[in-house]
Formats: structure tokens, C-alpha cells, sequence
């Protein structure tokens, strides 16, 4: 898989560009049908679909068949989102000509499309975060052309699913380039697609350093925009002391499913868990060791991320202090990984950095506090992420009520007695973090406030009926105005 030349590049963005200045323009209600046509077609392309994506990914057929279903109700959220307008967050303070000792103005403001988005497909997502995911879902709601660069590990998934998008978007009437797709390899063209003047934004799920280093692409245009990337998490879990009396064999089990689910290959996989010491942590060491030892290796997504495992797993249990508690049983084929529990000491944890980097993979690490007081070193050694989660009775959460608060402040989700793999889609998830989970941790990229990174206030001050947004209009066709106190403020429709 070749380059893509900068003319070539060029050529692309000139042609999304085109398609904004005419999408921006297109109504809530004709988005929306546009937005449910892409999940239509998506479902019409059939088991073809899940059968390209199985060969391309090694994924099974269950988990494909859920992602699918999760790509087209995403889809269908955001179509309702736009139909019902009020995302737009319009406010309108009407003038007062005759206010001393300064007249006021006619003031109306909402958000409105950035312009076109670069997405980058994801390679452990093939649906949810790649072509038709929740980045290209959200920049098409906002009213924002997208330029998709497929990842190169499932490209034949990707052609079907891009296909469907630009069947949908003719079958609506959508302008042209509304959706373009791009195949490329390498790192030049990525860079050159973040820093074409014409891009306007960007969205990224991946590793560390792709998301870092398009964030810098970003920083070092001479306007820069920004960057969504999400760029991994060890996601880690504080197991209280009473709950391993309590529970201890329930708790492995659960973390056992989720260190290993999927190989591992989540942005919210467990690869952190720490505890205090206590008459009961040997014993749950020791249940979750059998646990993980009967997990039989599988198939990573592909050979990259295979050899990344092996190599990142290897640095970890080299490290000063850290012990391999358990393995697979079986010996690992080609571009399998094996499920790994290993233990260090919390001072052990805390000197160096390097055992709070993400092993990408079926891998966890159980980090030993002697007391309260080191576990909270720990936690503060822990650099932003994504989740952070508490197992603990009831009566010990309230006790540890100030260290929860202390980790809350290292993740955009905290959980309480659950696991962090497994994402609802719903507009009260929020999917980010603070950095280096994410470049921006205001925003998310899961729910239907993912549309918020796409968009922009503009305040409207004196204009004409007719020149205004018609969501900023007295009469509009999207819901019911009030005057309160000289301000607007919408009403949902009921």
C-alpha cells in the first residue's frame, strides 16, 4: 500500500472543502435521514461484511456481529440528536433599544461545524472506531465533511463499509465528498492530511505515540487545530481489603474475564490493579493466578500488535521488583498472546515510570501497598486515563470516601464494584481522560455529546430574520421559543 502525494492530498481537501460550504447548510431533519441511511446500508451489506472483517482482524463473529449493531446504533443516536436541534445550544437575548445609559444589542448564539474532519480508522475497532464510527458519525452530524484514513490492517472492511456511507449519502441527496476515503501505509500521509490548511479537525483512537505525534502535526501548523486523540489507558482498578474477604474468588473471576477479554486488545483493558496488604491478598493472588493460567492464548488482530505484546510484556516482567504469577497454560501459535498476571511492590511501582506504561494486551499488573498512605502514592504516580475503578464493600467506601476522590481525578469514568471494559453507548458516558489518555479531556468519544468536538460558538449580533441560522430565528422549524426576562431559551418538542 502505496503514499498518498501531497497533490493528491491537496485534491481531497479542495473537494471536502467544496462539500462544506454546502453542508453546512443542510437542515437537522435531512442529516438525521442521511445519518439513519448509513446504518441502513451498513446493515444491508449482510454476513459479507462480518466475514471480511473475521479474516481481516481475527475477531470472532459474536464480537463483530455486537460492534456492528453498536456502529449502527451510534449512528442512529446522533440521527436523533440532530432531528431533535437542541445540541445546537441556542441562545438568543433579544435588544433592548431604549436600555441607558447603553442600548443592548440583538444577540443570538449556537454552535456551528468546524469544517472538514480527518478521522484515522482504528485497528482493534473495525466498525465502532473506524469508517462509520463514532468519529465520523459525530463530524457528519455537526455538519462536517469527513476524509477517512483507513487503517491499513482491515482495508477490504473498510471499502465495504466506505461504500455504504457514499450509497447513503447519493441516496439522500447529500453533497458530493461529502465522504471521501483514503488507503495509505504510512506516516506522511497522515501528517500531511492533519497540516493541509483545509483540515480543520481531527479524531484518533490508538496508541500513545500515533496520537501524540498528530497532535504535535497539529501544533505546528501555522493555525493549529485541534486534535481528538485517545491514545490508551492501563485503566487502573484499587481493590479494597474487605471486598477480598468478602468476595475475593467473585472479584477474580470478573477481572480474570476482563483482563483477557478480546486478548486484551480495549482501551479500558485492567492493566493495573492495587491493593493494601491483608490477611486475604494471598489467597485472591492466588485465585486469580489459576484463573488466568486456564486462558488459552489467542490471535491478536495482527502480527504488529502481536510483536508489540511480546516486546512491551518482556520490558514489564524485566523490571526491578516484578514477578510473573501466572501465564497461559498453552504454549502461544503465530501472533498469539498469552494471558499474564504479574505483582511488584508499591515502592517498587512508585520509583519507576515505566511500570505504569499500558502493555497493550491480556496482561496485568498487582501492585502491593503496605498501607493507605502508600496506596495513595501509587495513585498519584498514575498519569491520566480513561477509567479508574474501586472494588470495596460499602461500609469501606464510605471510610475511603477521600482516597475515591483522589483517584476520580485520574480518569474520565470512575466505577465502583464493576470492570472498565465494556462501554455504554448513551449521552451520560463519557469516554476520555486527562492526558495521556486523551489530548483534551473536556470531550468524549462515546455518546452523543461527541458531536461537541467538532463545533464552535459564533455569536450572531443584529442580523436580519432572514440572514439568521434558522435555529436562531423567532419562527424556526425545530422547536418552541420562551421569553424569560428578555432571553430565549429552547424548549425540547416533544
Amino acid at each position: 500500500m502505496s503514499e498518498v502525494s501531497w497533490q493528491e492530498i491537496d485534491g481531497i481537501l479542495k473537494r471536502s472543502h467544496q462539500a462544506f460550504l454546502s453542508y453546512q447548510k443542510v437542515t437537522g431533519k435531512d442529516k438525521a435521514s442521511f445519518l439513519e441511511a448509513i446504518a441502513k446500508e451498513i446493515e444491508n451489506i449482510g454476513d459479507s461484511l462480518i466475514r471480511t472483517a473475521m479474516e481481516e482482524t481475527n475477531l470472532p463473529e459474536a464480537r463483530l456481529a455486537g460492534e456492528r449493531g453498536r456502529t449502527c446504533n451510534q449512528l442512529r443516536q446522533f440521527a436523533a440528536l440532530v432531528m431533535d436541534g437542541s445540541w445546537v445550544e441556542a441562545r438568543i437575548d433579544t435588544a433592548i433599544p431604549d436600555r441607558a445609559p447603553l442600548p443592548k444589542p440583538d444577540l443570538r448564539k449556537m454552535m456551528v461545524p468546524l469544517g472538514p474532519v480527518v478521522v484515522f480508522g482504528a485497528s482493534n475497532f473495525p466498525f465502532a472506531y473506524s469508517t462509520a464510527g463514532v468519529d465520523t458519525a459525530s463530524a457528519l452530524a455537526a455538519g462536517c465533511p469527513v476524509v477517512l484514513k483507513a487503517h491499513p490492517a482491515h482495508p477490504r472492511t473498510s471499502d465495504l463499509v466506505a461504500d455504504a456511507i457514499v450509497k447513503a449519502a447519493g441516496r439522500t441527496g447529500m453533497p458530493a465528498d461529502v465522504f471521501i476515503h483514503v488507503h495509505a501505509a504510512g506516516f506522511e500521509t497522515g501528517k500531511a492530511l492533519v497540516q493541509h490548511p483545509l483540515t480543520k479537525a481531527v479524531g484518533f483512537t490508538g496508541s500513545f505515540s500515533g496520537g501524540k505525534a498528530l497532535y504535535d502535526y497539529a501544533t505546528q501548523r501555522p493555525d493549529p487545530i485541534p486534535v481528538f486523540s485517545e491514545m490508551g489507558s492501563i485503566n487502573p482498578v484499587f481493590i479494597l481489603p474487605g471486598s477480598m474477604q468478602a468476595r475475593s474468588e467473585k472479584v477474580a473471576e470478573m477481572y480474570a474475564a476482563s483482563i483477557t477479554q478480546s486478548v486484551g486488545q480495549f482501551c479500558t483493558n485492567p492493566g493495573l490493579l492495587l491493593s493494601m496488604e491483608n490477611n486475604h491478598l494471598d489467597e485472591f493472588k492466588r485465585q486469580l493466578a489459576d484463573k488466568m493460567k486456564k486462558v488459552a492464548p489467542a490471535t491478536m488482530l495482527h502480527p504488529g500488535i502481536a510483536g508489540n505484546y511480546l516486546k512491551n510484556r518482556q520490558h514489564a516482567l524485566a523490571q526491578k521488583g516484578v514477578t510473573l504469577l501466572a501465564e497461559s497454560t498453552d504454549m502461544p501459535g503465530q501472533n498469539q498472546a498469552m494471558a499474564t498476571l504479574a505483582t511488584v511492590k508499591a515502592a517498587d511501582f512508585i520509583s519507576n515510570p515505566a511500570l505504569a506504561e499500558e502493555v497493550f494486551g491480556p496482561y496485568s499488573l498487582l501492585v502491593t501497598a503496605s498501607n493507605i498512605t502508600e496506596l495513595k502514592a501509587a495513585a498519584e504516580k498514575i498519569p491520566g486515563q480513561l477509567t479508574t475503578t474501586i472494588i470495596g464493600e460499602e461500609e469501606e467506601l464510605i471510610k475511603y470516601a477521600d482516597f475515591i476522590h483522589l483517584v476520580t481525578a485520574k480518569a474520565g469514568r470512575v466505577i465502583i464494584n464493576g470492570v472498565p471494559t465494556g462501554v455504554e453507548v448513551c449521552p451520560s458516558m463519557h469516554h476520555g481522560g486527562p492526558f495521556p489518555a486523551t489530548t483534551d479531556s473536556r470531550f468524549t468519544s462515546v455518546g452523543t455529546d461527541a458531536i461537541k468536538r467538532f463545533v464552535r460558538p459564533v455569536s450572531f449580533q443584529n442580523f436580519p430574520q432572514a440572514l439568521l441560522p434558522v435555529e436562531l430565528r423567532n419562527e424556526n422549524a425545530y422547536g418552541i421559543w420562551r421569553l424569560l426576562n428578555n432571553s430565549w431559551t429552547r424548549d425540547k418538542v416533544s
